[in-house]
């Protein structure tokens, strides 16, 4: 990655193979450091951040929710975020995300409008929860984004302590098995992506309780969390119940395979899951499902 060019060598390469080049360097004009006008409404305007880093101790890879009423997150410059919050007691990311220069992405997703902008960058703690200098911001299509409605939030936070395992507990797999969306964190040297993965429930398949898989819809051409694989297999994937609150993260590992007509498909290895109870406050309705869903 050059100042010149938005992507590494992870992504180049899985473009080239796909055969996406000119279309990635068409779309990656979006790609810059600045945070524009629209974007920075948008941001206030969100009652959820999903931020992904790898945690300096274990070096696992792990996705968490930063939640609070619209206004949480806001820029508080051309190349800065602010945001008023912590990860909740035990997420797996709240070391991380308390040292200085941690590589982190982000996402923020808006439910109700099917919109998402991403932003990755280097976060710092505040007295007030984070600030996060841009290195990269850009928004992304609509595609396999489940529409919601926001209905309220819930009273006080988390009701117990994570639950920590080594594998999916038949209730998990059956909550990940129904899902129809999907948060995903990677990372590559020096920086961090947090992207998203949503379709019709049954496309995040359970394999067993340590691994998991789904297909590669066609996207943006991109390919920043695949260009990120390829050159680190670290993961982390969040996922979320949107009526009564509760995330469920998983680390692991992810690699991404060609089939022969073309078709890509990830396959996940589970290392550890943290299931928390009630760690967002907010309830959505039932979703409209994407009309680009397959």
């Amino acid at each position: 990655m050059t100042p010149h060019d938005p992507y590494h060598r992870g992504s180049r390469a899985v473009q080239d193979r796909v055969g996406v080049r000119g279309l990635a360097d068409h779309v990656g004009r979006s790609i810059g450091p600045g945070i524009r006008p629209v974007a920075a409404a948008f941001l206030e305007l969100q009652p959820m951040l999903v931020v992904g880093a790898r945690d300096p101790d274990s070096g696992r890879v792990w996705a968490s929710p930063l939640t609070g009423e619209p206004g949480f997150v806001r820029a508080t410059g051309a190349h800065q975020v602010s945001v008023a919050g912590r990860t909740g007691v035990g997420d797996p990311l709240a070391a991380a995300l308390g040292r200085p220069g941690t590589p982190v992405g982000t996402i923020a997703l808006d439910p109700r409008t099917r919109r998402r902008m991403r932003l990755n960058g280097r976060a710092r703690p505040t007295p007030r929860g984070l600030a996060i200098e841009a290195d990269q911001v850009f928004s992304n299509c609509p595609k396999y984004l489940q529409k919601r409605h926001l209905l309220g939030a819930r009273p006080g936070g988390p009701t117990g302590p994570p639950r920590v395992t080594a594998e999916l507990s038949p209730a998990q797999q059956r909550f990940v098995a129904a899902a129809d969306t999907f948060f995903i964190a990677t990372v590559r040297d020096g920086g961090a992506d947090a992207s998203h993965r949503g379709g019709n429930p049954g496309f995040l398949r359970v394999l067993s309780p340590y691994e998991l898989s789904w297909p590669d819809y066609p996207g943006n051409a991109m390919f920043l969390t695949l260009g990120n694989l390829t050159t680190d297999p670290g993961a982390g994937l969040l996922l979320l119940d949107w009526t009564t609150g509760t995330a469920l993260q998983l680390t692991g590992t992810a690699a991404l395979t060609y089939g022969p007509d073309g078709a890509r498909t990830v396959r996940f290895t589970l290392t550890e899951a943290v299931e928390t109870a009630g760690a967002s406050p907010w309830t959505w309705s039932a979703p409209e499902y994407s009309p680009a869903n397959p």
